[in-house]
């Protein structure tokens, strides 16, 4: 039977922080012994280049600016992961080949569908003058990536709902500062027009006979 609820939960988790998504998996299969986790998930390589990788989307996300850049470079790599987990988590549980195609879509378009709120959200966070509402966000993301995913592997289904939730949340909250931002170029836009001279011309005199 295809896990749907931890899939779903994973994919979400993966278009905010696919890294930490991949290695809070890893060491709960590993030493938590949970039979859910694929086992490919638990090799010390997968887990390290997780760990290392994490640093790095740690250190750029409290970063103004520099957490957007890195938000762009993933946009196709965290539907990529969520998608492959879903994969593995369908055939860790002997699913159909079709079953493991829905996996993978089902996976990998939660993950880009949290990627892309993300990534708005943070841009309109990047819009605010003082960069202590960035740090804010990033460690927020952490830690609720962390326990999102450890709460779905022992409670799929609730954690499927609040990862639901979330979702829709984060889509309304990206609508508000999508239209914040356009307020903010309207205003930069129209300060630019007041402050160019009024008898400026682009005409260039001709000669004198």
């Amino acid at each position: 039977m295809l896990p749907v609820s931890l899939i779903f939960t994973s994919g979400v988790a993966s278009g905010v922080n696919s890294y930490a998504a991949v290695l809070v998996l890893g060491l709960l299969g590993r030493f938590g012994h949970v039979t859910a986790i694929p086992s490919v998930l638990e090799r010390p390589s997968v887990l390290a280049a997780a760990a290392v990788l994490y640093v790095g989307q740690f250190v750029a996300g409290k970063v103004p600016v520099l957490d957007s850049l890195w938000d762009v470079v993933h946009t196709p790599l965290r539907p990529i992961v969520g998608g492959a987990i879903g994969v593995v988590m369908a055939q860790q549980a002997h699913a159909s080949p079709a079953a493991t195609i829905a996996g993978a879509v089902l996976g990998g378009g939660t993950a880009l569908a949290s990627h892309v709120v993300k990534t708005g959200t943070r841009i309109g966070i990047n819009a605010s003058p003082e960069p202590f509402s960035n740090m804010i966000a990033s460690v927020l993301e952490d830690l609720g990536v962390t326990g999102l995913v450890t709460f779905a592997v022992f409670h799929p289904l609730p954690a499927a709902i609040v990862s639901a939730v979330l979702l829709a949340g984060g889509i309304v909250l990206f609508a508000l500062l999508a239209s914040r931002i356009r307020r903010a170029w309207q205003r930069r836009r129209e300060a630019r027009l007041r402050r160019q001279p009024a008898g400026e011309s682009s005409t260039i005199p001709l000669p004198q006979r």
